[in-house]
């Protein structure tokens, strides 16, 4: 990625049009026509043998006879003509170019790539729509309409869907920061413009039409770090495999599941929507008041009976939550509307209510406590035009400090008497939607971006198992399978790796013959299970290849030569391995689930989790990216739940979530542990008196072959490599490693033990002391982009922070700044020059080329131990701080 490309490319000062043309049906008339009337400043320089002015401007007749560089360059030519062009771009100098054609094959698309590489040309393309900044007035595209300068940023991989975002953005009078058609990322991709768009000023909210992502992990990476700022919205195409299908070949790449896609989403702290409608929607809502909601509780206020209910029934089938009005609220609603003494939400004042009780009843929904978002219901009145009772809104509104407001939504119901209403709360910032339905639906979007941003700044549960697990004995089975040839492991065979890991499966005994099952099944005892060992049938269930409850030895072996007879007429070409035995469990009043490890294009394993049954597809599971911590544990939980893939079961005992979040976690560091498991199934896992029994398990392993281009995890794991034991000056031991989201409150304490003096040097000022979400983002880092060392010692059998360093890499990964702070009363013991080294060796090892840092004149040992390790020391006399560089 580069942050520093996108920059140059996203402000040019000159533009050049390669294949400009005076025809009105080519893209090259378009593209002058709008770079011409969209106020663009710079030179504007048609390059065109054919034509000697285009649109009244003088034209060259060739690259090389353009009289400047420009610093973009908008390829209007057919695909046969872009390599030559892409070299004599390069050869110039140019080094930013928008490619319009399409039609491109995958081996065209990864040459012109490898030449635009080769001559150092950034290409924003190809079968793109072009690229539009209106603060500057760029208009670099042949849309047919113009984009108004805003605070919105909008990416695309279509170009269709960018025509109509911009024909509804004017229709609406909404207005763009940047406007990008990204058509098939040949080379720009999806992580650098947010990189770019997060850290934009005039950016207030991102939105992204995506049909694939190449780089899934770099995706997360920058959406996270984006969506941690501003609200980031996403429409991903592909929902059902025909979509999918459609997608691939409209912009290539590997499609996983949508259900992946939207795990994805969730935890990168985004909001999903599903169709451009509810991206107008969501539009509207989120990105035009980005800030989170205070609480999810909605009360709605109507002048209809019927569209209140409507609202209601949308709002609960959406697992939305209404607000619960107090005494006081209902009471003095009670005053204004006549006829009633029971009132309650929605609050409904009658279709007979005239300006003036529209307005008191606002007025006490308003000011009322409870209430802190607010939907506002308004059908026709043959009292007042629509425009009337908007105008009581705004004036309601207008009165309170914008702080104190509540979120308020509306929705004027009708078409010819409603649009001047939602014309007048357009204008004065209120979001306006045509139904109930599609207001509540608006309101979602924002409870869902809340849940989602939790995500980011909740601090996990640590889990205490992790002394449990020997991922060096798993490994070395692997191994020992993996030179036997031994790719597909049984439950007798899976066991011994997932032991390792505190996963208990029941005892299982394996037969070759008939007769041997029923020598085993004696030995174990009746009643036993009978299973059929097979890596050619994956559910044997519904083959018959699973026979419960046998009680003697003649019947298991009866059984076992029926099942090789039925195998045999049904899957004559099956390897079939033999019979597993297991004495049967007791499993009334016990909760049966299924825990599976997939791998998926692109995004590599996934966990799912749902009930036990014949199949586990995406559609009856809940979906997770590992790593996972308690708390995306619970998550996990809780959305399978929503989903209703795991039931609360009338049960004597139910499912101890607490464990079952600590057994997912395992199985996490499982598949975070063993590149090998390309797929696990654990089905049924019997939860009972809060453990959970393994009945079967199938393993797939094969040797894992290290990408060059692409990492195995979606989301880098905690580097535990990093953990040392390190020695301090008084002779104690301490822990030198990366800090954790589980070190929330461990941080609290460093940041309050901070002196005056300690906060100053370090901040440059007196700051107050940090609150959670500042802390969640110092301490649920991402690892691929930044770090921060702690060393801890434990003390009162609590973990304690002695001193911490940062280090955050620019996009680029070139440069890096450090800072450092260590407790007052851990100052002499080396912590500094340990935390340094730590923070310059990852420095080193990420191929980071400079580290900086600043500090105050009076911060002297700071400014000592940099020089003793390197650091190039000067004084900025007008900020009049310290600079420090070191050149690795």
């Amino acid at each position: 990625m580069s942050l520093k490309r996108i920059s140059q490319f996203f402000n040019p000062s000159s533009v050049a049009v390669i294949g400009a043309s005076n025809t009105p049906t080519r893209a090259g008339n378009v593209v002058m026509r709008n770079l011409l009337q969209g106020g663009f400043k710079g030179p504007i320089m048609p390059v065109t043998p054919n034509h000697t002015a285009v649109h009244g401007v003088l034209a060259y007749p060739s690259i090389e006879a353009l009289p400047k560089v420009p610093d973009l360059a908008v390829i209007c030519t057919n695909k046969n003509t872009l390599m030559k062009i892409i070299e004599q771009l390069g050869t110039l100098g140019c080094q930013s170019a928008i490619i319009i054609a399409d039609g491109l094959t995958g081996t065209q698309k990864q040459e012109l790539k490898d030449n635009a590489a080769k001559h150092k040309v950034t290409l924003l393309g190809s079968n793109c729509l072009g690229l539009l900044i209106p603060h500057i007035g760029l208009n670099a595209s042949f849309s047919h309409t113009v984009a108004t300068p805003g605070k919105l940023a909008f990416v695309s991989q279509s170009a269709a869907v960018c025509s109509t975002i911009l024909d509804w953005a004017k229709n609406k009078e909404i207005g763009f920061s940047y406007f990008v058609s990204m058509g098939d990322c040949l080379d720009i991709e999806f992580d650098e413009i947010l990189d770019f768009l997060g850290r934009d000023a005039k950016t207030k909210a991102i939105l992204l039409y995506i049909d694939n992502i190449n780089d899934i992990r770099s995706f997360i990476s920058a959406a996270r770090a984006a969506a941690f700022s501003k609200p980031v919205i996403a429409i991903k195409t592909g929902r059902t495999s025909a979509g999918a299908l459609a997608a691939e070949i409209h912009t290539g790449g590997k499609q996983s599941s949508d259900a992946v896609y939207d795990a994805m989403f969730q935890r990168a702290g985004m909001l999903r929507v599903n169709d451009l409608r509810e991206l107008f929607a969501a539009t509207q809502t989120l990105a035009m008041h980005p800030k989170l909601l205070q609480v999810e509780q909605l009360t709605i206020l109507t002048n209809g009976g019927g569209p209140g209910v409507m609202a209601v029934d949308e709002l609960i089938q959406s697992s939305g939550k209404l607000a619960q009005l107090s005494d006081e609220t209902r009471e003095a609603l009670n005053k204004v509307i006549p006829h009633s003494d029971t009132t309650s939400n929605p609050v409904d004042i009658f279709g007979d209510s005239a300006p003036v009780r529209y307005k008191h009843a606002l007025e006490i929904l308003l000011n009322a406590k409870e209430v802190k978002n607010l939907l506002i219901i308004h059908t026709p009145s043959a009292l007042a035009p629509s425009e009337n009772y908007a105008q009581v809104i705004v004036e309601a509104l207008n009165k309170l400090p914008k702080m104190a407001r509540p979120y308020v939504i509306t929705n004027f119901m009708g078409e010819d008497a409603a649009f001047a209403a939602r014309r007048i709360c357009a204008n004065n910032a209120i979001p306006t939607y045509r139904t109930p339905e599609g207001a509540v639906g608006a309101f979602m979007h924002l409870v869902s971006y809340r849940r989602n941003q939790k995500h980011l700044t909740q601090t996990p549960e640590s889990n205490t198992d992790d002394a449990t697990i020997n991922k060096v004995a798993a490994k070395a089975a692997i191994k020992e399978f993996l030179n036997d040839e031994q790719h597909y492991l049984s439950t007798h065979q899976a066991s011994q790796i997932l032991s390792s890991y505190g996963i208990d499966c029941i005892q299982t005994e394996v037969a070759y013959t008939p007769t041997e099952a029923k020598e085993q099944a004696i030995e174990l005892g009746f009643p036993v299970a009978l299973k059929l060992m097979s890596p050619s049938i994956p559910s044997k269930s519904e083959v018959g290849g699973v026979v419960l409850n046998l009680n003697d030895a003649q019947e298991v072996e009866q059984t076992a030569f029926a099942m090789l007879l039925r195998i045999k007429n049904t899957y004559p070409d099956a390897i079939i391995d033999g019979f597993s035995l297991q004495k049967m469990a007791p499993r009334a009043g016990a909760n049966e689930l299924r825990i599976a490890i997939k791998t998926e294009p692109n995004f590599g394993p996934v966990i799912l989790l749902g009930e036990a049954g014949t199949g586990l597809e995406y559609a009856q599971a809940a979906v997770a990216l590992p790593p996972l911590n308690m708390n995306l544990a619970k998550y996990l939980i809780a959305a399978a739940h929503d989903k209703g893939v795991l039931k609360d079961r009338i049960l004597p005992e139910k499912v101890d979530k607490y464990r079952l979040c600590a057994l997912l976690t395992r199985i996490s560091q499982l598949v975070v542990d063993q590149p090998d498991i390309t797929s696990l199934e654990l089905n049924p896992i019997l939860a009972s008196n809060g453990q959970f029994l393994v009945l079967d398990a199938t393993m797939n392993l094969n040797q894992y072959q290290v990408q060059a281009h692409r990492k195995r995890l979606s989301i880098r794991p905690y580097p535990i490599e990093l953990v040392e034991t390190v020695t301090l000056k008084n002779k104690t031991l301490a822990t030198l490693r990366p800090i954790k989201p589980e070190d929330e409150q461990a941080h609290q304490e460093f940041d309050r033990s901070l002196s005056k003096e300690d906060r100053y040097k370090r901040f440059f000022g007196e700051l107050p002391q940090f609150n959670h979400d500042q802390l969640a983002k110092m301490t649920q880092i991402d690892y691929d982009r930044e770090m921060a060392f702690i060393v801890t010692q434990t003390q009162d059998e609590q973990q304690h922070t002695l001193g911490v360093s940062r280090v955050i890499m620019d996009p680029d990964n070139l440069q890096a700044e450090f800072a450092i702070v260590v407790r007052s009363d851990c100052q002499g013991l080396g912590l500094g020059r340990i935390l340094m080294n730590a923070a310059i060796s990852h420095c080193r090892r990420q191929g980071v080329k400079t580290v900086e840092g600043i500090t105050l004149p009076e911060n002297t040992g700071m400014i000592e131990l940099a020089r003793k390790l390197g650091f190039k020391i000067s004084r900025d006399f007008e900020e009049g701080s310290i600079n420090m560089l070191l050149t690795l």
